[in-house]
């Protein structure tokens, strides 16, 4: 909830800030249209289209960036439940005497996997999670190494592909949480909607009653799409979330029987 109220907290701001700069701008604009009538709007227009060009192709760039992110983690939700599948299916080919705890272990591995993300957005306790995850990992290794059979041996040629496969999912999905833009991309977003909104305002000088449905829509669509971003950027701590994803998991932790 604290994210979603600093995300809103930094929409909140972007939007007052815009239409106060608009209002700045104007202002500067009908002091230089009373100073120069003729030459007030001369040579600005190339650098307007320029700096409103630029602001179109980094809302395009951090928009479909964070779209992508979105989707790839929602991706991986799902490779991650089918590799875990196919590794416990695999159990089966494990000696008689060792299946039970190498199953044991297993269930006790996508627990911790399950608890990484219940542990968001406390980064302590995410730290915690992953550690104990490496341990879990570990303890699985050893269960299926255990195995004692013919020299051949020839059930690891499938079984332990497959929970490499399932281990190195896993350790993407945990590298995912910190796929994010650049910081100073999101700052350079912010600074750019602010000087496009002053280069509004001075443009609006002409007028002789100040648009406010322009002002106010303008700033508006701005922060509204900033938001969108970082709460694609966030998706396990905003409103657009990935969470309900993790039922597919958790049928499949159900299923470990």
């Amino acid at each position: 909830m604290s994210f979603t109220f600093g995300v809103l907290g930094i929409v909140l701001g972007i939007f007052v800030g815009m239409v106060a700069l608009m209002e700045v701008g104007r202002r500067m604009g009908r002091r230089r249209l009373q100073r120069d009538p003729e030459g007030a709007r001369a040579g600005v227009a190339a650098a307007e289209g320029a700096v409103f060009a630029l602001l179109g192709l980094l809302i395009a760039f951090s928009f479909s960036g964070a779209a992508g992110r979105f989707h790839e983690r929602r991706r991986l939700i799902s490779e991650e439940c089918n590799a875990i599948g196919t590794a416990w299916l695999r159990l089966d080919l494990l000696p008689a005497e060792v299946q039970t705890p190498a199953r044991e272990s297993f269930r006790r591995y996508v627990d911790a996997r399950l608890d990484v993300y219940r542990a968001i957005p406390d980064a302590a306790t995410v730290r915690e999670a992953v550690q104990l995850v490496s341990a879990r990992q570990a303890e699985l290794w050893r269960a299926v190494l255990g195995a004692h059979g013919d020299a051949g041996r020839e059930w690891e040629l499938l079984l332990l592909p497959a929970l490499n496969t399932m281990f190195d999912i896993g350790a993407t999905r945990t590298h995912a949480m910190s796929w994010h833009q650049p910081t100073i991309g999101l700052v350079l977003l912010c600074l750019l909607s602010l000087a496009c909104a002053l280069l509004a305002g001075f443009a609006m000088a002409a007028a002789s009653h100040r648009p406010l449905v322009h002002i106010l829509a303008f700033a508006a669509v701005v922060a509204v799409t900033v938001y969108v971003i970082l709460d694609l950027e966030y998706p396990r701590q905003g409103l657009l979330r990935i969470d309900e994803s993790d039922q597919v998991l958790m049928e499949q932790r159900s299923g470990l029987r």
